[in-house]
């Protein structure tokens, strides 16, 4: 046979091969994407779509107050409260600061069942410090949660305070992280108990207590 056919034979045979090649390849990559999908429904039918959204029951002496907490918005600010609220932090703490129409606070360890020197009552906070978050859909209207610091946006620590209207000249230095979403009736409760005088807001005897707060993935 002349040489010329034995080459053109052989050019046959590679285009043979890499069509069976390309084949195959093709065959493997129709597979892959198949399974990548099919794993795709089944993760997204059994883990549904986070909503970013924590929920947490303040548990009072005068009743439960259900909150929504932003972790998506403020993550760290949610995390810290989360964290402290599952270490036990915020059992038996007083609502030291209760200021008409304006705020109800609590938080601070120093009051913890209602000892301590009342003279400090709202100057403590926990080891952790946290930075201001903000986000141009949350405000210091009434019902929501709020960061209180020392002065400086980026002390947050433990205290916080809700909302009893609108304070809104609040916004863009105080965090807000969380709503109310049920128990609104408790916190004006709390609001409308006898204090010392109404610019210091400290509750008169039988104190109002946070007894805990439980932290949940659902309302």
């Amino acid at each position: 046979m002349p040489p010329s056919n034995i080459r053109k034979s052989r050019k046959k045979r590679a285009r043979r091969g890499r069509t069976y090649l390309l084949g195959t390849l093709a065959l493997v990559l129709i597979v892959a994407v198949g399974l990548y999908v099919y794993a795709s429904s089944q993760s997204a039918n059994s883990n549904p779509p986070s909503t970013g959204i924590v929920y947490a029951k303040l548990n009072t002496s005068k009743g439960v107050i259900d909150v929504e907490l932003y972790q998506i918005k403020t993550p760290q600010t949610v995390t810290n409260f989360v964290n402290l609220a599952k270490s036990g932090f915020y059992n038996n703490l007083v609502w030291h600061r209760i200021i008409a129409d304006f705020v109800i606070q609590t938080g601070d360890p120093n009051t913890r069942n209602g000892g301590g020197d009342r003279n400090h009552w709202g100057e403590g906070g926990s080891s952790e410090t946290v930075p201001f978050e903000g986000d141009s859909s949350l405000h210091n209207t009434g019902s929501y949660l709020g960061m209180a610091h020392s002065g400086d946006p980026n002390s947050g620590s433990s205290q916080f305070f809700i909302n009893l209207g609108d304070n809104t000249h609040l916004d863009g230095r105080h965090t807000v992280f969380g709503k109310v979403i049920g128990g609104m009736n408790v916190v004006l409760e709390i609001a409308g108990l006898a204090v010392d005088s109404p610019e210091n807001g400290q509750p008169l005897d039988p104190l109002p207590f946070l007894t805990s707060v439980t932290i949940s993935t659902s309302p």
